[in-house]
């Protein structure tokens, strides 16, 4: 199935999705809505100014009154806001509270929720992580988010689906490449650790997919066909923009990589343009050399 193929059949008006979190991932994704002939209402603290293809509502997902004039006609969500701060407070603030609050502003629960989590969820583990993999966050933002998605089903136990995203990179997210041409990565010296990744691309196109999917599963993955060792990615990437191979710490990083594993996504009938991370990085360097 194309993403977004099916949707028009699943509404007699026109499928209207509701963007909470208009970053670079919300935004690639309402893209495609629109290319497939969808409309867009986007929530923003300071919408901008000028006509745009996407409708601008005021508003903070933290702040219940500021939801209360939410339209009618919404068939889809996509929350996937941004913390302003990596904190325990920031996270609970908005994927707890706000998540809550959006879906009681909605004046009609919508034919899909899809929430956009992290494989953060899932902890340090010696085996690949699936969707049957039982989570053991280490750290606050994996403990929220994993809270998040258990209120969500709670709340939209037909409509919602969760996508775990691992490291997203693509254009203007080049901060690894930036550590080792620094000098400033390491890799552990002992043990396997994993280093799994997405390009911000097929992470819009999985969106896009799941928001449109007649049926799909609770929970994905996503995260592309290649996870590769930590040590391989890193000199692989050295190696591609002429840079020192990363020095090895005997200290692990204290929430090792596990390997992650997307098969339920592309079972479902998403099919990556970036399926290995080393290729995407290396077109990534080609089209931002000066």
């Amino acid at each position: 199935m194309q993403a977004g193929a099916c949707y028009h059949a699943s509404m007699m008006q026109t499928p209207t999705l509701l963007l909470a979190g208009a970053g670079d991932l919300g935004m690639r994704t309402a893209r495609l809505f629109l290319e497939k002939g969808g409309q867009v209402i986007g929530l923003r603290r300071n919408p901008p100014a000028g006509h745009h293809e996407i409708r601008w509502l005021a508003a903070d997902l933290t702040q219940t009154d500021s939801l209360d004039r939410l339209p009618d006609g919404i068939s889809h969500v996509l929350y996937a806001p941004a913390p302003g701060e990596r904190s325990e407070q920031a996270y609970s603030a908005l994927f707890l509270h706000g998540l809550q609050n959006l879906i009681a502003a909605l004046p009609r629960p919508p034919l899909r929720l899809v929430f956009v989590s992290s494989s953060a969820v899932y902890g340090p583990g010696d085996t690949a992580a699936d969707e049957n993999t039982v989570p053991q966050p280490t750290h606050f933002n994996g403990r929220i988010l994993l809270q998040a998605e258990q209120l969500l089903y709670q709340m939209l136990p037909t409509q919602a689906v969760v996508l775990r995203l691992s490291g997203i990179y693509g254009p203007g997210r080049a901060a690894l490449l930036d550590r080792i041409r620094q000098g400033q990565a390491k890799v552990p010296a002992q043990g396997t650790h994993w280093a799994n990744r997405i390009h911000i691309e097929d992470a819009a196109r999985a969106c896009l997919h799941l928001l449109a999917s007649p049926d799909p599963a609770p929970c994905y993955i996503g995260t592309d066909d290649h996870p590769y060792p930590i040590d391989m990615l890193y000199d692989g990437l050295a190696e591609l923009i002429g840079a020192p191979r990363p020095a090895r710490s005997a200290i692990s990083p204290p929430s090792s990589g596990r390997r992650l594993d997307n098969k339920r996504l592309r079972e479902s009938g998403f099919s990556f343009l970036w399926p290995d991370s080393l290729q995407g990085y290396a077109r990534l360097t080609e089209s931002e050399a000066p």
